[in-house]
């Protein structure tokens, strides 16, 4: 670091924190202030080094981004698969930033990364990291002191490769069924939601924010789940959230319970509320939803951070993706930073445009002052975070910490413990033993049988035990960052249903584990089966583990699985237990 810069006082790790910010406030431009309000995505390089442009996601350099955008908040993209050559490529852009005039430390963010999952477009598999089930299996077992466990582990699995935001928990309530994100909430329950949140942010920050701490970025403020159709507002056609029940209020409990937990950021989700007392533009736009409602009636003081790209039109995985700038497509993308600005957002996700920021402050669209007030607050986190002052990890430490065995184990045993079991007929489950049976499989591979002793059969017609392990269903999308969004029918098909049901007819006996990223409809299959289990996101040898009795079914259900597509189109989006005559109720889940 230059000597003459290493005397300022904000580098003096004696003094008060505000002082530091005020210090580091007052020696800034408006290019490096207007910089820090852009929250952009960035990849890591090959073997740890500085990552060139990726033009698939029209991104910039490591180096631009850094050194000309004088950006220092990144969401990290992409699996990691090396824990030191994560942390050797953290401490490299590191280091650029602390050569730049003011040496502000980069601060590195995530989407979830620890569990299983269908949609890489919103989270990521775990790759080297401890692999969980998603959110719903921590609801269907209940445990807050697990949750806060789990958020323990991955807080230090965080540190290790030098994360310290998680985009994340998601505490939007699963009252529309059809939602595609379904999956990463707690599920239908607004109590239950605020009591697991409470448990995440302890885990993950701490009694307070500090060195130690991942800041935890509560969202979709004010609740994404009650969408229209259960379309998702990533795309236009998903933009409406409805409150026919008139249930706002209900989708805000989880959110007051983070506040109060401390949670030192939130993300506004991008849909627009109609036919409420709020205006229809999109929840970050709503100077009514931001300032007036979460600022001042329910006072929380930390930042808000928009999702990702409500400004500039980009490409995700090649497939092109207009702004979310719900209810203002009109506006130019100046005028958009400016209306998020009024609307009290500090931060813009998924954008690196500050050259438009400087050009409304230098125009007089935007004052400085207003600039200041976000940028206090995001100085301030950096601050507390232990970024001026430690900058750097360590290498070795990252690949002793990442995955380790003990919090794998803990992992892999909760993917067993939270499975529900919805039907046993005759108590089937658990089976004694594989070797004097006959096994037709889906979805388990014949290395993964033959381990356990098991005799696999091609032909349903010859087999004692059917295992079929089926995904929820879902309508394909076309688009190639669309397409992994699971939205549209819960129904299966005619033709697999027709398919299943030859399997049911043949085997003697049949045992379903149906990994349900959205409740599915699936009378066919409870009144067909032997047996019939929900997973969470979790492995093979999970599954069989439980139906060998090594771990036992503790979970119940997270929310309403409803009878008929016709009780879901039906229902009210914001109202949960809503869909007439539900097939298995909140709260089922048998024994052996």
């Amino acid at each position: 670091m230059d000597q003459e810069r290493a005397k300022f006082p904000y580098w003096n790790r004696e003094l008060p924190v505000d002082a530091r910010v005020d210090d580091l406030l007052g020696r800034m431009t408006v290019e490096e202030k207007a910089a820090l309000l852009f929250h952009d995505i960035i990849f890591m390089g090959k073997d740890g080094e500085l990552a060139d442009a990726v033009p698939s996601f029209d991104m910039l350099s490591n180096m631009d981004l850094v050194t000309k955008k004088m950006i220092s908040h990144f969401n990290v993209l992409g699996p990691i698969e090396d824990a030191r050559r994560a942390a050797q490529w953290y401490n490299n852009i590191q280091r650029e930033a602390l050569n730049t005039r003011l040496g502000i430390p980069i601060t590195l963010s995530s989407d979830p990364r620890n569990h299983f999952t269908d949609n890489v477009g919103t989270s990521f598999s775990a790759g080297i990291f401890s692999q969980w089930p998603e959110s719903l299996g921590f609801a269907a077992l209940r445990e807050t002191s697990l949750v806060e466990r789990f958020a323990d582990i991955a807080r230090q699995e965080y540190l290790a490769v030098g994360l310290r935001v998680s985009l994340h928990p998601q505490v939007d309530l699963a009252t529309e069924p059809r939602w595609a994100r379904i999956n990463a909430a707690f599920g239908e329950d607004a109590h239950l939601t605020s009591e697991l949140v409470a448990a995440y942010i302890r885990g993950f920050q701490g009694v307070e924010l500090g060195p130690n701490s991942v800041s935890t970025m509560t969202k979709h403020f004010p609740g994404g789940g009650p969408q229209k159709d259960g379309e998702d507002p990533h795309f236009e056609y998903g933009r409406e959230q409805v409150y026919p029940g008139d249930h706002f209020e209900y989708h805000l409990e989880p959110f007051k319970a983070a506040i109060a937990a401390g949670t030192a950021q939130i993300m506004p989700y991008y849909g627009m509320p109609v036919g409420t007392q709020y205006e229809e533009v999109g929840f970050a736009y709503n100077k009514a939803i931001m300032t007036q409602l979460l600022r001042e009636e329910l006072g929380f003081e930390g930042i808000i951070c928009t999702d990702w790209g409500l400004v500039t039109d980009k490409k995700i995985l090649g497939q092109f993706m207009p702004a979310r700038a719900w209810g203002v497509e009109h506006l130019t993308r100046p005028q958009r930073i400016q209306r998020l600005l009024e609307a009290g957002c500090d931060q813009l996700g998924g954008e690196s445009c500050p050259e438009l920021l400087q050009d409304l402050v230098a125009q007089g669209d935007v004052s400085e002052l207003r600039l200041d007030q976000s940028v206090r607050r995001l100085l301030r986190e950096k601050f507390i975070l232990g970024l001026f002052d430690q900058p750097f990890i360590d290498e070795d430490q990252a690949e002793h910490n990442v995955g380790n065995s003990e919090f794998c184990k803990l992992g892999n045993i909760t993917q067993r413990r939270c499975y529900t079991l919805l039907t046993n007929r005759e108590q089937c489950l658990p089976l004694a033993t594989p070797q004097d049976l006959k096994f037709y499989i889906e979805g388990i591979s014949r290395e993964a049988a033959a381990e356990r002793g098991m005799n696999v059969v091609i032909d349903p017609g010859e087999a004692d035990v059917a295992l079929l392990r089926l995904k929820a269903p879902y309508d394909q999308r076309a688009g190639t960052f669309e397409a992994l969004f699971h939205a549209g029918s819960l129904e299966f098909s005619q033709e697999e249903k027709s398919r299943q049901a030859k399997i049911y007819q043949t085997v003697p006996v049949t045992i379903v584990d149906i990994y349900m990223d959205r409740p599915a409809i699936i009378p066919e299959i409870v009144d067909q089966a032997t047996a019939v289990l929900v997973s969470y996101g979790s492995s093979p040898d999970a599954f069989l583990d439980i139906i060998f009795n090594v771990y036992q079914p503790e979970g119940r259900l997270p929310f309403d699985i409803p009878s008929s597509m016709e009780a879901v189109q039906q229902s009210r989006s914001d109202v949960p237990y809503d869909t007439a005559d539900p097939l298995f109720r909140f709260g089922h889940g048998l024994t052996y």
